[in-house]
């Protein structure tokens, strides 16, 4: 019982410690169209992530480019847990929160309206290690897409 209460009190301090970098990461996204960096973390992917540690393939639309964008967004905006921060033409911002310690997860996605290119982001805001969480949520988006024939 012990070990319990030190395992929650650490991970109480661990949020409160990280608080801020959501805070920075959501600032940074909002004031800029452009996936942001992954940090030096095992806990974020991206397609445009050059260290193969955290890159993945980015996804290419199937059809006409608007309307496959806008199904898209509103796949995504009905997975479980999402919150929409910001929706363009071009660009897609996504929260997920975790059930138990409400972590906040962050989704971006960013069109290339010439090619179909679609760049993908996905990271947690806080902690270091994310047990594959950001890694797989991505993949069973791609799966999801290309099962519904808007991507391939």
């Amino acid at each position: 019982m012990q070990f319990m209460w030190k395992a929650v009190l650490i991970i109480v301090l661990a949020v409160a410690v990280n608080s801020h970098a959501g805070v920075q990461v959501e600032n940074d996204m909002n004031c800029h169209d452009q996936l942001a960096e992954c940090p030096d973390r095992p806990n974020c992917v991206s397609s445009d992530a050059k260290d193969p540690r955290h890159a993945v393939a980015p996804m290419i639309l199937v059809g006409d480019t608007a309307t496959g964008w806008a199904a898209i967004q509103t796949l995504v905006s009905r997975l479980p847990g999402s919150t929409v921060v910001k929706a363009t033409d071009r660009y897609l911002h996504v929260t997920f929160k975790s059930r138990l310690f409400r972590f906040v997860d962050d989704l971006e996605l960013k069109l290339d309206p010439q090619s179909g290119a679609i760049a993908i982001r996905s990271a947690s805001r806080t902690g270091h290690f994310d047990l594959g969480v950001n890694r797989r949520r991505v993949e069973s988006l791609r799966k999801q897409l290309a099962e519904d024939t808007l991507i391939r």
